[in-house]
This record gives C-alpha cells, sequence and structure tokens, in this order.
C-alpha cells in the first residue's frame, strides 16, 4: 500500500493505492485523485517551467514551459535542450520555441510577452 497526496485541487485527498490491487485508489474526493494516485505510480509526468535567454529585449530572460505534462524521467534532458536556447524578442505569449520536445507531443512555449 501507498499514501501520498493529491495535488490535482486545493481538497489535498490523503491516497491510499494499493499496488498489489491492480493500484486500486482509495481516500480520493473526486475521479481526478483516483487517475493522479495510478498515473504517479505507474508514469509519473510533470509540466517543466524555465527561463530562456532574449536576444534585443529590454529583458534578458523569458519564463518557458511545457504545454503539456512529460515523463518525469525525461525532465533533466529537456533543462539541457533549453539551456542553449535564445529567443529574439519581440514574441508573443504562446509561441512556440520547441515543438514535441523528445519526442513527447510536448512543446515548449513561452509564458509572457516579450
Amino acid at each position: 500500500m501507498k499514501e501520498m497526496i493529491c495535488i490535482l485541487c486545493p481538497m489535498g485527498c490523503h491516497l491510499n493505492i494499493d499496488v498489489e490491487n491492480d493500484y486500486k485508489v482509495t481516500g480520493n474526493s473526486c475521479p481526478k485523485g483516483a487517475i493522479y494516485g495510478k498515473e504517479e505510480l505507474i508514469a509519473p509526468q510533470r509540466v517543466v517551467t524555465s527561463t530562456v535567454r532574449v536576444n534585443g529585449g529590454i529583458h534578458h530572460m523569458v519564463p518557458v514551459k511545457t504545454d503539456k505534462p512529460i515523463p518525469k524521467e525525461l525532465i533533466f534532458q529537456c533543462m539541457e535542450l533549453l539551456k542553449d536556447i535564445k529567443v529574439e524578442s519581440p514574441q508573443k505569449i504562446g509561441t512556440i520555441l520547441l515543438k514535441n520536445i523528445l519526442g513527447t507531443n510536448a512543446n515548449i512555449v513561452l509564458t509572457r510577452d516579450i
């Protein structure tokens, strides 16, 4: 039996996941908690947030993120790709900088105008 706290909403349900019983989840107040608990043990994913350099703007860095979660084990590879990216100013929020990062179907997008 694994225990964790669901982070999908402010309720913070205390989940119990029975690994030996097909990852049966109890303690959740909504269906999202059951999905979260099972996925977190089988294939955890995270949205990656970071910054990249800017050329030609008043700001030297701009925040970026993946537009959907990627497998947790790819986070450091993703960060390695971001360290060499430079964005030309001006750009709009939501601009895709990298498509299909590491074959995950997630894109790296700007999270503010520059």
